[in-house]
């Protein structure tokens, strides 16, 4: 594909990162670039990210809800990928997180702050702010880009669109009388456009005028057009049904790969699994459990969330420590879970540690040294940990939804014999279904032959972004086919 492409997102990984979403938009561009794509990564200037950057320069300006705005040029860190930022001090320079302010509340302003960042993206889209580059392809993510197809469906001579979907419960719903505010064009405005149950919706931007919608995995692409899974918006995505579809999300092969990963006590890989579980020991050492290469461990990296399975974790909680295993938790969220899981973990010592926040290393090295992985998520467009967890050899237990749907397959004795078996499915999301795929995996772990041969499935398969790439090419062609 010649076409070149401007790639918009309101984060992006190393720079900044609240999500999935910097990860996919910090690697998929760098796939695509590296497929021979003339790319361009559009993001905020954040004040965090500014910070991080010692060398860019103002390629541009333009004016927008009276505010002068610069177009500043970099790449992103550790590559040569062109990234260009919206540098609107009075609304993105602020420290800390990007969306929420120091009370964990969103910037009252966040529809201002995305609409300017929306409307920069047309300036560029249409080549107003002289950068003497224009893409024939936008691709935008979640909602605080999802102004930009509705934006550039009012003008006859524009690029293609394509619209990704992260995670649809985050929609950027505001007041009606925002949009008047913004000053956006009428045409907009209605039930066929940006108006949602009376309120405006950012989303619908992208999920009504974008010549082509996907979604993080292919299951999830049809979990959303229905009711339990679409909130509020299934209706809308069967009817454009036909332009949506969905590509599972790669992972950051460099990054996360157990034969080179910095942060582990021994590095190995498909040939040398026996040395994973040197990680296990170290990472016992560090967090006073029992020494014993033996007893598996399970881990769960996560935001502690109802999202997240939590509930459905904690009611299995008390026959679960009952099993022969160590259990290693990271992660925050919400304080009633985290005060619960503490309080288990005080309770039992030597089966259980809570670690409260994240820690990027910890994380490498829970991946590492657990045999398993629990994912028992309520729903999960893609999912980044399971991912990570099959490529170290870490058997998942996860959910039957979205991605892990997608990516997890039963250890079941049909899959076995089929070398496709890398995990354990969980039959319903309830604690007994729980403790059930629990004990199966137990029950496999004691056969080390079959065992190696499910860690073997796990690690074999191509997981990295370049193979996703190359299914978002082919979306590109047909969304360009579709603005023909």
């Amino acid at each position: 594909m010649k076409q070149p492409v401007l790639f918009i997102s309101s984060e992006a990984y190393p720079l900044v990162k609240t999500g999935g979403l910097a990860d996919v938009a910090g690697s998929l561009p760098l796939a695509l670039k590296q497929a021979g794509i003339d790319i361009r990564l559009l993001l905020p200037a954040y004040q965090s990210v500014l910070e991080q950057l010692d060398d860019y320069q103002v390629v541009a300006s333009t004016r927008h809800y009276d505010h002068d705005i610069d177009i500043l040029q970099t790449t992103l860190p550790g590559h040569d990928l062109k990234t260009l930022l919206v540098h609107c001090p009075a609304l993105f320079g602020r420290p800390g997180n990007p969306y929420l302010d120091t009370n964990g509340q969103p910037w009252q302003d966040n529809a201002l702050r995305f609409a300017l960042f929306c409307q920069v993206a047309v300036d560029i889209a249409l080549n107003r702010v002289g950068l003497d580059w224009q893409p024939g392809l936008v691709h935008c993510n979640d909602w605080q880009t999802a102004l930009v197809p509705a934006l550039l469906d009012t003008f006859l001579q524009r690029p293609a669109t394509l619209f990704t979907i992260h995670n649809l419960a985050y929609q950027g719903l505001f007041d009606d009388r925002v949009f008047f505010e913004l000053g956006l064009p009428g045409g907009l405005w209605g039930m066929h456009g940006l108006e949602f149950h009376g309120l405006f919706s950012f989303i619908k931007g992208g999920l009504v005028f974008a010549d082509r919608l996907n979604t993080v995995s292919p299951t999830y692409a049809r979990e959303i057009q229905q009711a339990e899974f679409g909130y509020g918006l299934d209706g809308l995505l069967r009817h454009r049904a036909s332009r949506l579809s969905g590509i599972l999300n790669g992972i950051n092969t460099d990054e996360w790969n157990p034969a080179t990963d910095r942060y582990l006590a021994k590095k190995y890989d498909i040939d040398s699994l026996k040395d994973k579980s040197i990680n296990k020991k170290t990472l016992q050492k560090k967090l006073e459990l029992p020494v014993d290469r033996q007893i598996p461990m399970l881990g769960m990296i996560s935001r502690l969330v109802e999202q997240k399975g939590l509930p459905i974790l904690l009611e299995a909680m008390q026959k679960l420590l009952q099993f022969p295993l160590q259990l290693v938790v990271l992660g925050s969220g919400e304080k009633a879970f985290e005060d619960s899981l503490q309080e288990w973990a005080r309770r039992y010592p030597k089966n259980l540690k809570v670690i409260i926040g994240y820690d990027e290393c910890l994380s490498h090295q829970i991946e590492a040294s657990a045999d398993l992985y629990l994912m028992p998520s309520l729903f999960e467009p893609c999912g980044l940990n399971q991912l990570y967890s099959l490529r170290y050899g870490t058997l998942p237990i996860a959910s039957k939804v979205g991605g892990l749907a997608d990516s997890v397959v039963d250890a079941n004795q049909e899959n076995f014999e089929q070398h496709i078996a890398n995990g354990y499915q969980l039959p319903e999301n309830k604690p007994d279904a729980l403790l059930h795929s629990i004990q199966r995996a137990l029950d496999d772990f004691s056969d080390k032959p079959r065992w190696k041969q499910l860690q073997i499935n796990a690690m074999t398969p191509d997981r990295s972004w370049q193979a996703s790439a190359a299914k978002y090419i082919e979306l590109y062609r047909l969304a360009i086919a579709d603005n023909s």
